[in-house]
């Protein structure tokens, strides 16, 4: 008896682009409108005759697992995206594959345990420290929490990076990383683009950006390696200092090459996610006065106005709780795009080999069957036994499988302590109560995220 497969149904877009302009206007939006009418495997199509492609979208969380962990070897990072993310930012941990990234992985996971993450904790509380000395003289008392977690993030983790001196590092990033990361989205979802090559206008413009970007990150990793610390300890202990000496069985240490690959990925990884975590984070609380009186009060009573270390990590539950909720809310990668290598049967249909699929914590994070009233802002979602009924990946901000996230612990760390250090300090009023979103190589506000501030009284 010949079982018969259901066909994947999709949006029916436009006659000649499909969805494509729906893809480019509101990929988000166009994602949950997908689900909402077509279930957890939908098919998209976009683009005109002749360059028409397909996508498949996967959003329930066994889905989700199915592409990312347990077969994850059919689902590579063979897409454009990725192709165009290696084209600019290098083969690092992020678009690496096979050989290369084991090799890669089996080197720089040392750098990243618990224990050395750990030890970053001076630095981020000190970043946040210098970050909130600005804050008293803002007109109004209004900050724009997007763009200042923005810089947070950056120099903490240039600093990590490269030690004490970040100065010209933060400055090159800021101005190259927005030039560079719009060139990558608009050749990715783009059905065609000029050979990068060609001297039109934007390839010009990007590759002065990576050009000036790839030499701040040469002049730094060759002064290290020859024996120069950029101002930074003497012992070398940054990442930088790190990977220039890291080795492991039977792997030959990383070349300067590859070293920049590395610190361009983490530069990229590292300060844009956890930005959006932090910043989002502090417009939740800004709007639920109760929730940021209870995340206070614990802060607060388990700090007593020091500054936090990172043994206080497991005592900030519910700063923790906080921080999941704006992450499933707002994921700092909303969307998580692979290749499929062989055809494979996920929920109840039949991806073809070759096609594009997207897994997407936009939606999943919204997923009513794991999500009671999705929209809502409630941290005790995340309490032990709650969490423990959902399914493993109902929220997973940092990927999953063998390609998670290397820094989520470090991106963790961050965001909790920085939130007790500005909690302690300051009262938040959100301003701007609805924030437009877009899909970029991460998620970004349109716009401002503005909090009036109001001192603590006990810390002012």
């Amino acid at each position: 008896m010949t079982t018969t497969v259901p066909q994947i149904t999709g949006p029916a877009g436009l006659p000649l682009v499909g969805s494509m302009l729906d893809l480019k206007r509101d990929p988000l939006g166009t994602f949950l409108g997908a689900h909402r009418e077509h279930g957890d495997l939908v098919r998209i199509t976009a683009g005109p005759p002749g360059l028409r492609t397909e996508l498949y979208g996967v959003f329930s969380a066994e889905g989700a697992q199915q592409v990312l962990a347990t077969d994850s070897a059919n689902f590579r990072k063979d897409n454009a995206f990725y192709q165009e993310v290696r084209d600019s930012f290098g083969n690092g941990l992020l678009t690496s594959q096979d050989e290369a990234y084991l090799r890669q992985r089996r080197l720089v996971q040392p750098l990243f345990t618990r224990r050395r993450v750990d030890g970053y904790a001076q630095a981020i509380t000190a970043e946040t420290d210098a970050t909130l000395q600005g804050w008293p003289d803002v007109p109004g008392g209004v900050v724009d929490v997007s763009a200042d977690m923005m810089r947070l993030a950056l120099r903490t983790v240039a600093r990590i990076l490269f030690g004490t001196d970040v100065e010209s590092a933060v400055g090159v990033v800021e101005r190259c990383f927005p030039v560079i990361g719009e060139y990558v989205l608009r050749r990715a979802f783009s059905p065609a683009s000029a050979p990068r090559h060609w001297p039109t206008p934007a390839n010009r413009r990007a590759a002065a950006a990576m050009a000036e970007l790839y030499a701040e990150c040469d002049g730094i990793i060759g002064r290290r390696r020859g024996g120069g610390s950029d101002g930074a300890a003497p012992a070398g202990e940054d990442l930088l200092g790190l990977l220039a000496r890291t080795v492991s069985d039977g792997d030959s240490a990383l070349d300067a090459g590859e070293i920049r690959d590395q610190v361009l990925i983490f530069l990229l990884a590292g300060h844009e996610t956890t930005a959006t975590s932090l910043a989002f984070a502090l417009h939740l609380l800004a709007r639920h006065p109760d929730e940021q009186r209870r995340a206070r009060d614990e802060a607060a009573r388990v700090l007593g106005g020091r500054t936090p270390v990172a043994a206080d990590l497991d005592a900030l539950p519910y700063l923790t709780r906080v921080l999941k909720e704006a992450m499933r809310l707002f994921p700092a990668a909303p969307v998580i795009g692979r290749r499929a290598v062989a055809a494979a049967e996920v929920s109840g249909g039949v991806i073809p080999a070759g096609a594009d699929v997207i897994v997407a914590p936009w939606v999943t994070h919204r997923h009513t069957r794991y999500w009671d009233d999705p929209q809502r802002f409630d941290p005790d979602r995340f309490t032990p036994e709650r969490e423990k009924e959902r399914p493993r990946y109902a929220w997973f901000p940092f990927g999953g499988g063998p390609r998670a996230c290397i820094g989520q612990h470090f991106s963790m760390l961050e965001s909790v302590l920085a939130l007790a250090v500005i909690l302690q300090r300051y009262e938040l009023e959100a301003v701007d109560l609805d924030v437009p979103v877009s899909a970029g190589i991460t998620l970004r506000a349109e716009g401002p995220v503005r909090c009036r501030l109001r001192p603590v009284p006990s810390a002012s």
